[in-house]
Formats: structure tokens, C-alpha cells, sequence
């Protein structure tokens, strides 16, 4: 059995529970609104809706005509639509303060039967019959329908797909040939028909596309119909494949990828976080797929293999109430036959009255990819990654799983192409709203910040100062992943926050190598900044060399001296700045109380002695006397030069 930490798929934690089926006791799951219903006696005794979105159950009662065959309600709850013969659906309006009557819609087709019925939004309703079918507005107020539009078609079966209220009418004495319909807005729309290819010749007479082998579901934002195809075409390959077609608005449906399962018997399908989850009930495991990885292109399919090793659901317990305040779990049992799925990640056992949503764990797959640059492909797909990737990243540059260089620069490169991707976009989107806002154009849309947009910040905080700061690598390899992780912004064209670059250069002078900082700054390996030649500017005491390295950045970047001073005043570097200052020849012109002021905030005394000492030596040269004019408000600060180190230490006149 594989470690628990090897189980990258579970079932939720707070499942919607329900009253197992049983004789008095059906169940029907309505994927629209995802919602189950418990339905006793007909309703007589009771119906108990409960839905993953809304916690709060709906009960009511309604009167037993008849067994009931579908139950759903509309979009929003207020009119429920039950089915109980072959010709009609019943409706009752849960609008308060409407009469609790049921009014009826049959068919309009003669002879037609229900297959079923899916709400399209909050009044409006598909009919889907052996023979076409029916679009209708329904007038709660009235109590009546309005037939919107029909259309004659034979059909086997029928699937619809609420995310994208897309309905998939199965014709043809095989089955196999799938007409699409679209509806939004009161309109319903055909789209182009198009044939599943199945594997062998079959006999004409009989239906050979079951229902059960399709299902419909949105990957990466586009609807695909995927298709379970039992035995490959291929005579020597027995295995099961799962066939992605893409069925677009417009155009024809497209084939373009197969999944290739290697097994055969029973398998069902779910799409969690973009990636198709093919459960095979034999073995009792999982495989998942991910089609935006890449696959073998033939010339017009991508054959995709499994992305993982293939593993069981993690196990769950079903907590059991014993006798007060006991409760004992037993295990749920899982792949059972009796386990319904539905799309896109949904599992139902009417059995034990369950319902779970399946998830995706991000932390086991780490282990499970070792090639860094496939799972960065992996993870950088998925929507909770961003802590998984900075987990990985800290990983890779720690022992024992310690990357090569050449891995660790794959990783930052997949890093900041999508970091740049979202740049672009921002910036496309910021211009598009300058451009809009002059010709009253529709406002764009702004760009999402997915977790996979992960920016120097991110790498800073979580990776780079934390990994520099442990020092258990050599240091070579620290200064080299961080020049990798500069390399990679600058070929992304990226503009590199001075905190990196101050990273670079505490880590260098913390292993006295000047000399490479040196060339660093020579070659401008460092981009100038202003917080970078401040930073130059404190190393002065123990590389004197930083003083002219940082004046000249400040002379390339143009900045005024005045905000150099203020600068380095605020970051408490006040020798610093008087260096400066002199160095420039503008030591006469200062405020003494500024650099007095900026001294005693350090709480430092012999800083606070030395500055007082150069303005008093300012003072005596500039005007034959060391004491303070009252202009120069330095009052309180030669009171606190007393106090401290008394009156015998200020400087006395001197006559020359």
C-alpha cells in the first residue's frame, strides 16, 4: 500500500450527506444546481433538498401521483419541475406568496416520450424527447409555458452540461453521431453535428455509443466531450483510451487528444482543476491526465500518457453515531459499484448517502515528479500552487534535494515566463484603459492574478532570504543561484527590484569577496539604483572603495545631492552622507540640526560626539567661533552634548 503522503487524490472533508436510497426512498442528483434530492413516497412523506453550495437543506412535502422519474429545480430554487410519466412535466412555484398549485406541460410531439428536462437559467426549460427537442419560458405568474423553439430529431440519450449550457443529443441507430445545442439568453442554437469514431464494426440494429462511455466537461476553459473507447482501434493494443474531442461555438467539433489508460473493465471519468481523472474500478487507483502537458503529436492527435503513478483515492472514514456522545468511523468503501459520478468533480454513493466533491493534493505530487521542469509544467496549472512551488523552490537549493544549477535556472526560466506573461497583460490592459477612456470604449477586462504568477517578491521572501540566510551551502553556489535567478528576470526582460541585487552584495561582502563585487559593479551586472548606492555608501568602513563605486552610480542615475543626503539620513547612514557631502564640497552649506537630529535618532553617543565635534570645527572655521548661532536652532542638542559628555567638552574659541 503506498505512504499516506503518496495520496494526491481525496474526497472532500465535508461531504453533503443524504438519506440512502432504499425501496420508500429515491435519489436524484440535478447537476445544474448540484443538488441532491431525497425523495419518500413519492414526496407524500417527504422531499429533502441539499446542495454543496447552500448548507441549509430545503424539506416540503408534495402529493404521491404517481412514481417520480426526474426532479430539479430551476436555476435560484423558485419553480421545481418534476417528471412522473412518459408525456409531461408538472411545475410548482416556490415564489412566496404564490399559490402552492402544480400546472402541467405535456410534450408537444405526438407520440414522443420524455427522456428528461434541464433548466437553462431561472424560467427558462429543455424538453428532451425520443423525438427532438423543446425549449420553453416558463410564466410563473400564469402558471403556464411558452414553447420558444422546437426541433425534430431522433435521440438515443442525452447529456447536458451546465457550466456551458451545452445539451448532447446522441442520433443515429448507433448512437454515435452527437448534435450539440446551445442556449443562452432565450435563444437556442444548433451547433455543428459530429461523429464519434468507434472501434469496431458493430451490428446496425442495436445502440453501440452507451452513454456511460461520454461525458462532457470544461478543461482550461474550452468544452470538450470525452469519450471512454473500451478497446483501442490499434488490433495489437488492448488497452482502454479516453478520446478529447473539442467542441467549439462555432466551427466543427475538433478530435485532438487521447489518453492512453493501458487497462481495461470499468473505468468513470471526473475533471478536477483542469486535469481528467480516469478511476478504474478493477484496480481499485486513479490515473490523471493533464492536456496541456506535452504529449506525442502524430499530425493531428496529442497521445498523452499519465502524468503520475497511478494511486488509490486517499481512504476515508464515515463517522458512525453510537450511543451518547460516541462516535466510531468505519471505512467507506471505495470504487464501490454502487458510486455514481457526475461532472465536473462530483461523487455520489446513494448507498451510504454521500456526496463528495474529489480534490486534488498538491504536496504528494512533489515527490512524485522528479523532474523538476515537468512538475513545474504540473504545478504552475493547478489553481492553489503558489505555496507548493515556493516549498519546491526552497527544496531544491537545500540538501539533500539539492538541484544542479542548470535545473534550478529551468525552474526560475517557468517561473518568470508566466510572472512576464501576467506583466504583459497588465500593461496591455493598463494602455487599453488610457485608449478606452478617450473613445468611450467598453472598459477591458483586467487581467486575473492567478496563484501561478508568483514575482520577485514571492522568490525573495520565501526563497532566496531565507536560503542565504541558512548558509549551509557554498557560498559560490549562493552568489551563483542568485546571478541565475537575476540572469532569468533580465532574459525575461523584467526590471529586478534593487532588493536582489542588495542580497547579491551583502552575500559577497559577507564572504569578503570585494573583488567579485567589484567586477559586478564594474560590468554592471548590478543594475544602478539609488538604494543600491546607499548601500555601497555604509560598506565604505570596510571595503573604502564603495564610497567612489556608489558616487559614481549616483552620477550615472543624475540624482540630485540634496535627496542622496536625505536618503541616507533616513536609512541612519550619517557619517555616511557627511562623507558624502564633503566629498562633493558642499559640507559648508548643511543644516547641522538635520545631521544632529539624524545622529541622536541612531542612539549612538559617539556617533551624536563625532557629528557634533565636525559642526563645531564648521563653525570655528567658518566664523572664528565653535558655539551655534540661535538661527541654526541647535539648542536642545548642545544641552544633550552637556549632558552626556559635560561641559568641558565642548570645543573652545580659538584665536588664530
Amino acid at each position: 500500500m503506498a505512504a499516506s503522503q503518496d495520496y494526491y487524490l481525496a474526497l472532500c472533508a465535508r461531504p453533503v450527506q443524504f438519506e440512502k436510497a432504499s425501496p420508500v426512498n429515491c435519489v436524484f442528483f440535478d447537476e445544474a444546481n448540484k443538488q441532491v434530492f431525497a425523495v419518500r413516497s413519492g414526496g407524500a412523506t417527504g422531499v429533502v433538498v441539499k446542495g454543496l453550495e447552500d448548507r441549509n437543506p430545503i424539506s416540503f412535502r408534495m402529493e404521491d401521483k404517481g412514481e417520480v422519474k426526474c426532479i430539479k429545480f430551476s436555476l435560484g430554487n423558485k419553480i421545481l419541475a418534476v417528471q412522473r410519466t412518459p408525456k409531461s412535466v408538472d411545475f410548482l412555484n416556490f415564489i412566496p406568496d404564490s399559490p402552492q398549485l402544480e400546472y402541467t406541460q405535456e410534450c408537444k410531439t405526438k407520440n414522443a416520450n420524455i427522456l428528461g428536462f434541464c433548466w437553462t437559467s431561472s424560467a427558462e426549460i429543455v424538453f428532451i424527447t425520443d423525438q427532438g427537442i423543446e425549449f420553453y419560458q416558463v410564466l410563473p405568474e400564469k402558471r403556464t409555458l411558452k414553447l420558444v423553439k422546437s426541433q425534430n430529431i431522433n435521440v438515443n440519450w442525452y447529456m447536458y452540461c451546465p457550466e456551458s449550457s451545452v445539451i448532447l443529443l446522441s442520433t443515429t441507430v448507433l448512437g454515435n453521431v452527437l448534435q450539440p445545442f446551445y442556449f443562452k439568453g432565450g435563444t437556442m442554437s444548433k451547433l455543428s453535428k459530429f461523429e464519434i469514431e468507434l472501434p469496431a464494426a458493430p451490428k446496425a440494429s442495436k445502440v453501440t455509443l452507451s452513454e456511460r462511455d461520454i461525458a462532457m466537461a470544461t478543461i482550461y476553459g474550452q468544452l470538450y466531450v470525452l469519450y471512454l473507447r473500451h478497446h483501442s482501434r490499434t488490433s495489437n493494443s488492448t488497452g482502454a483510451e479516453v478520446v478529447l474531442y473539442l467542441l467549439p461555438r462555432e466551427g466543427s467539433c475538433k478530435k485532438l487528444h487521447i489518453l492512453k489508460l493501458y487497462r481495461t473493465g470499468k473505468f468513470a471519468l471526473n475533471v478536477v482543476d483542469n486535469l481528467v481523472v480516469v478511476h478504474h474500478q478493477d484496480t481499485e487507483t486513479s490515473l490523471i491526465f493533464d492536456i496541456k502537458l506535452k504529449g506525442e503529436f502524430d499530425g493531428t492527435v496529442t497521445l498523452h500518457q499519465l502524468v503520475l503513478p497511478a494511486r488509490s483515492i486517499q481512504p476515508y472514514q464515515i463517522p458512525v453515531a453510537g450511543p451518547a456522545a460516541v462516535t466510531s468511523q468505519f471505512p467507506c468503501k471505495l470504487y464501490s459499484s454502487s458510486w455514481i459520478v457526475f461532472q465536473p468533480d462530483i461523487i455520489i454513493s446513494a448507498s451510504e448517502g454521500y456526496l463528495w466533491n474529489l480534490q486534488v493534493k498538491l504536496e504528494p505530487i512533489v515527490n512524485l515528479l522528479p523532474d523538476k521542469g515537468k512538475l513545474m509544467d504540473f504545478l504552475l496549472q493547478r489553481k492553489d500552487c503558489k505555496m507548493v512551488i515556493l516549498s519546491v523552490c526552497s527544496q531544491m537549493l537545500s540538501e539533500p534535494n539539492r538541484g544542479s544549477l542548470s535545473v534550478i535556472a529551468t525552474v526560475f526560466d517557468k517561473l518568470n515566463h508566466e510572472y512576464k506573461k501576467y506583466l504583459e497583460a497588465e500593461q496591455n490592459y493598463n494602455m487599453a484603459l488610457e485608449i478606452g477612456q478617450s473613445r468611450s470604449n467598453p472598459p477591458p477586462k483586467r487581467p486575473v492574478r492567478t496563484q501561478a504568477v508568483i514575482d520577485q517578491s514571492d522568490i525573495y521572501t520565501h526563497v532566496l532570504s531565507v536560503f542565504t540566510e541558512k548558509k549551509e551551502a557554498p557560498h559560490k553556489f549562493t552568489i551563483a543561484v542568485l546571478m541565475e535567478y537575476i540572469r532569468s528576470l533580465n532574459q525575461f526582460q523584467i526590471t529586478v527590484q534593487h532588493y536582489l541585487y542588495e542580497l547579491v552584495i551583502k552575500t559577497l561582502v559577507q564572504h569578503n569577496l570585494f573583488y567579485m563585487l567589484h567586477q559586478f559593479l564594474q560590468y554592471h551586472v548590478l543594475s544602478d539604483s539609488k538604494p543600491l548606492a546607499c548601500l555601497l555608501l555604509s560598506l565604505e568602513s570596510i571595503y573604502p572603495p564603495a564610497h567612489q563605486l556608489s558616487l559614481d552610480m549616483l552620477k550615472r542615475l543624475s540624482t540630485a545631492n540634496d535627496e542622496i543626503v536625505e536618503v541616507l539620513l533616513s536609512k541612519h547612514q550619517v557619517l555616511a552622507a557627511l562623507r558624502f557631502i564633503r566629498g562633493i564640497g558642499g559640507h559648508d552649506n548643511i543644516s547641522a540640526r538635520k545631521f544632529l537630529d539624524a545622529a541622536k535618532q541612531t542612539e549612538d553617543e559617539m556617533l551624536f560626539y563625532t557629528i557634533f565635534r565636525f559642526f563645531e570645527q564648521r563653525n570655528q572655521r567658518l566664523r572664528g567661533n565653535p558655539s551655534f548661532n540661535p538661527g541654526e536652532h541647535c539648542e536642545e542638542h548642545v544641552m544633550y552634548f552637556k549632558q552626556v559628555f559635560g561641559d568641558q567638552a565642548l570645543m573652545k574659541p580659538t584665536t588664530s
